[in-house]
């Protein structure tokens, strides 16, 4: 039995239905970003990309988990 997705990655599957992208992809942008802080991160894949706040602030907060190993 699969365990439910916790966390930032419980949006995910909303997200790759909603916009139409696999989350690499998301995660590939926000690592190519000039970007490094997570609200300049967010408000950018706002305005950029028109997500919205919660699923921009998963995104990232799960990309820079990822990248820094916590």
């Amino acid at each position: 039995m699969a365990t439910a997705a916790k966390g930032p990655a419980s949006y995910f599957p909303s997200i790759e239905q909603k916009y139409g992208r696999p989350i690499a992809d998301w995660k590939e942008l926000i690592r190519d970003s000039p970007l490094s802080k997570h609200m300049e991160l967010v408000n950018w894949l706002k305005s950029e990309h028109g997500l919205g706040h919660g699923h921009a602030n998963a995104l990232v907060a799960h990309t820079l988990a990822e990248d820094t190993g916590k």
